[in-house]
């Protein structure tokens, strides 16, 4: 019966197992220290014919005493070393069994249920779409209202003589679009709020115009979109707050220990999750590490031109919190 109890959980088995150890490691400094008492006292007492002055009653107190606390001692730490092992391992487990748990789940969730990232990508693709065919139409109508409209010169080739008109070949999108500004700019990296935010959407779409920005936004969205499989999302972190010169130094190329406050992200469970998935994950390292260039380039540019209230916004986005939660793991802080 005991041998069916302990084969039904390979945890108890180890708790049984530590507990056993444990108590041997106490009933051998018992042993010791009580041998040790004999011997000595045994000595003291029959064998030492000198008397008993001050000086030497503390010397024998401390040959007799003196070994038996340190066999305790060792015997003490021994049993917290054993007892951090065992709860390590639960730990560990209680993690992965909570990961696992997590994975299945997301992938037995219906379409209607998958990440938000992932639906957000899909509903910005459709839209974007839409939009490329408007400002296509949009500037070829722009360009024909503006074109010169006097017919082109006489050509002996051309069979219609003068009489063709010029024809407008139409106008890049980008080329009619205003500049990013710095407040799209911060919108698009903090992402649109729910699928109806109207204005977190335009902001993205005029920022994927935009080459360096979109570079950004979508390493940004893959290391998110990554973190998320985890269970861990930017809005559930509460980073602490760096100075606006801080992050100056840190984009002018500042390194070392002046500059660890950036990495304020605290949550234990993000980042034990995190430095796990970096280890064991190639796709998620190589994705942390081109978000971490490209973010780290951004930054440099960005900071050249903001204020002071610009870059504490730029810093707060869900984009900055997911680079202080991968830059701290990465060792980029240190």
């Amino acid at each position: 019966m005991a041998d069916s109890s302990q084969k039904k959980s390979g945890l108890g088995l180890s708790d049984h197992q530590s507990a056993e150890a444990t108590r041997a490691v106490d009933r051998a400094a018992l042993g010791i220290g009580i041998v040790w008492l004999l011997l000595s006292a045994g000595y003291f007492l029959f064998f030492s014919q000198d008397g008993l002055d001050g000086v030497r009653f503390l010397l024998i107190l401390m040959v007799v005493f003196m070994p038996v606390a340190m066999i305790w001692v060792a015997a003490m730490a021994m049993r917290a070393a054993r007892i951090m092992e065992a709860e390590s391992a639960r730990l560990q487990a209680a993690v992965d069994a909570l990961r696992k748990a997590y994975v299945t789940q997301s992938k037995a969730s219906s379409p209607n249920e998958q990440l938000p990232a992932v639906s957000i990508a899909k509903k910005l693709d459709e839209i974007a779409a839409a939009q490329r065919k408007t400002e296509t139409a949009l500037a070829t109508f722009t360009t024909v209202r503006h074109q010169n409209p006097a017919p082109l010169a006489s050509d002996p080739s051309d069979p219609n003589g003068g009489d063709q008109p010029a024809l407008a070949l139409g106008t890049p999108a980008e080329a009619i679009g205003q500049p990013l500004s710095t407040a799209q700019l911060i919108r698009a990296l903090n992402f649109p709020e729910t699928a109806d935010d109207s204005e977190g959407f335009a902001a993205l779409r005029r920022a994927l115009k935009d080459r360096p920005t979109a570079q950004l936004v979508q390493a940004s969205q893959d290391v998110l979109t990554l973190l998320s499989q985890d269970g861990i999302y930017m809005d559930d972190l509460r980073p602490d707050l760096a100075r606006p010169e801080l992050w100056r130094r840190f984009a002018q190329g500042e390194r070392g220990r002046v500059i660890a406050a950036l990495g304020g992200v605290r949550d234990r469970s993000s980042l034990a999750l995190t430095n796990a998935r970096m280890k064991k994950d190639p796709i998620f390292r190589d994705a942390t590490h081109h978000f971490l260039r490209l973010y780290d380039k951004a930054l440099a540019q960005f900071e050249k031109t903001a204020t002071d209230e610009e870059l504490a916004d730029y810093t707060m986005t869900r984009t900055s919190r997911a680079f202080m939660l991968l830059g701290r793991v990465a060792g980029t802080f240190d």
